[in-house]
């Protein structure tokens, strides 16, 4: 379509909220944008050409047509257009580089509540947050689980009451002992609602309750429980005034943006009362200086939209098109009013220029760790005679004397691990304790999928690394001729240290890092976290396989019914604790009469 006829198609649009979706000439989606009323904001694209930012012009010239998704309200076009973004990676909008997720503290539902740090909001139970980071959720947790004496092990409640012995944590005074059946339930559940009122921010509410009662106790002449309480109320004074436990997130964050080439950095500074409190640093692409105040809009919508807690007041570096309607859709995310200013002078201004001085700073240190990785990638292409070398894969197999044989991919891009692609294999062909076959078995799963079309399969590697030497080489480049692929292949030897000391061809040629310092330690890393990777899932998989072992030597008991039993009582010694009732329900009548009688012949 041409530009008039893109006009008339966003005339006939509704004036309701909702996202865009603009489309180049070969159907490729190449902007996601949200709008109050979309045919509005849809129609200016194609109207006064000329007042628009370089970047907008060089996007509308090539949109060649358009599509939209109504929302019931703005927040949830902002949601969905989130999720659209994440899902297409439009050229030309900010693209946001971390993938962090926001965590909240998650409290479990039934007789006796448990809190976890959760990935995100899905799941029933009742959710505080979210927080700056899964280390900020953890310390929350740690700290507030600690304060009110709640329980941190895997047993179950009520199941689990009067099993077995209490833990060490009881009986140095670290644990109320709800194993040991000494709260009732109602006792328990007080403890749970004060630590929910000081995740909720109402920690002064708990303040005055712990207060009275400490008087209460001083007037009995209960010293030693009055002298309990007053160590509490100390420790949450202390609490409340760390802010580790704010579930709102600061009073006030100061954003700073600087941009360089298509690369743009913010910061954001986070205040409490009026005290700097948290830092977080984001960079993405697809930015331009000459469009600044576009570029902010949208990172505060992706930003805050992905779940980043939202303050009550945010100060920004430049004044941004419609911040009545952003200062509303921050407000409905966060629940209560979230003020949205651009301050001239004063205290706040010099906040916002902190942030922005701290954007420029972290930019420039990140275009330094860019370069040095271009240059330490160059210098490994000049090594090897290979060109180019965007993306590396690393393997390394794992197993103890043979047994539950597993191998590890990871995967590189310069000095970046690329996480999301990295991945696990049970070795299940290979003879136990024949490394190149469960290398070649690896590969050939590897390489297959990614034939079949399979996209987290895909891109396939520049460069294949195998943990050992020429043998783990010839394996793998066997699986790569066998697809037809042309991949370069070479070994990671190592010293007597355990360090990568050379590279090995297929050739059985070796080129030395250890004169070549950068070469030295990059190559190193990658075969550290290969060998990380591969070693966890190993002692994952041989923990479970153990337990499961420890119940299959029980009659009647195989895998499958070890795997049971493993999932409902969580261990063996689980099992073992389990009354006769319990076992019959998972079990049946007969095999849960073979499981008591192993473990009371074992014990006599």
């Amino acid at each position: 379509m041409n530009t008039a006829e893109l006009y008339k198609k966003a005339k006939s649009l509704p004036l309701t909220p909702g996202v865009y979706v603009m489309r180049d000439g070969a159907g490729k989606v190449i902007y996601v944008g949200k709008a109050k009323r979309l045919q509005a904001r849809v129609k200016q694209y194609f109207t006064r050409l000329s007042s628009h930012t370089p970047k907008t012009r060089k996007m509308v010239e090539n949109v060649n047509d358009f599509e939209v998704l109504n929302a019931p309200t703005e927040l949830d076009a902002l949601l969905l257009e989130n999720t659209l973004i994440k899902k297409y990676k439009p050229k030309y909008n900010i693209l946001l580089k971390d993938d962090k997720g926001y965590p909240y503290i998650k409290l479990s539902a039934g007789d006796y509540p448990r809190f976890s740090v959760a990935s995100n909001r899905e799941g029933a139970g009742r959710l505080f947050g979210p927080f700056g980071g899964r280390g900020t959720a953890n310390a929350a947790l740690r700290a507030v689980t600690a304060l009110f004496l709640l329980p941190d092990c895997k047993r179950v409640f009520p199941r689990d009451i009067g099993k077995g012995r209490p833990c060490l944590k009881y009986d140095m005074g670290k644990c109320c002992g709800v194993c040991a059946g000494k709260l009732t339930r109602e006792e328990y559940a007080e403890r749970i609602d004060g630590a929910a009122r000081v995740f909720s921010g109402k920690g002064a509410e708990v303040e005055k309750v712990i207060s009275r009662d400490m008087e209460k106790a001083a007037d009995l002449l209960d010293f030693e429980e009055a002298a309990r309480l007053r160590d509490r109320l100390r420790a949450l004074s202390a609490l409340r005034q760390s802010n580790v436990v704010c579930a709102g997130g600061a009073d006030t964050d100061a954003l700073g943006f600087h941009a360089s080439g298509k690369r743009g950095c913010v910061v954001c500074l986070s205040y409490k009362n009026g005290a700097l409190l948290d830092k977080r640093v984001v960079f993405y692409d697809g930015a331009d200086e000459e469009d600044r105040a576009r570029d902010v809009a949208a990172f505060i919508e992706q930003y805050y939209g992905a779940g980043a807690p939202v303050p009550a007041e945010l100060l920004l570096p430049c004044e941004i098109e419609d911040g009545e309607a952003l200062s509303e859709t921050l407000s409905a995310l966060r629940g209560k009013k979230c003020e949205v200013e651009t301050p001239q002078k004063g205290a706040k201004r010099k906040a916002v220029e902190l942030s922005e001085q701290n954007a420029r700073r972290e930019l420039e240190l990140a275009e330094s760790r860019e370069q040095k990785s271009l240059k330490t990638v160059a210098l490994l292409e000049k090594t090897l005679g290979v060109s180019p070398i965007n993306r590396i894969e690393a393997y390394d197999i794992s197993h103890t004397a043979g047994s539950d044989p597993v191998a590890s991919q990871v995967v590189f891009e310069g000095f970046s691990p690329v996480k999301r692609d990295y991945k696990k294999y049970k070795i299940k062909l290979a003879v136990p304790g024949d490394d190149p076959a469960a290398m070649a078995e690896t590969l050939s799963r590897r390489l297959s999928r990614a034939k079949d079309g399979d996209e987290s399969f895909l891109p396939l590697p520049d460069l294949i690394l195998t943990d050992g030497g020429i043998t783990q080489v010839l394996a793998a480049l066997s699986q790569v001729e066998k697809f037809g692929l042309k991949i370069p292949v070479f070994g990671m030897v190592k010293d007597d240290r355990h360090r990568t000391r050379a590279l090995v061809d297929k050739e059985g040629r070796e080129t030395g890092l250890a004169g070549t310092p950068a070469l030295f330690a990059y190559i190193g890393r990658i075969q550290e976290e290969a060998h990380r990777f591969a070693i966890s899932f190993h002692k994952e998989l041989h923990t479970k396989n153990a337990l499961k072992t420890a119940l299959t030597d029980i009659p009647g008991v195989g895998d499958k019914r070890a795997k049971k039993l493993l999932s409902r009582f969580k261990s063996v010694r689980g099992v073992k604790e389990a009354s006769l009732s319990e076992l019959s329900d998972a079990v049946g009548e007969k095999c849960a009469n073979a499981i008591k009688t192993f473990f009371e012949e074992n014990e006599k």
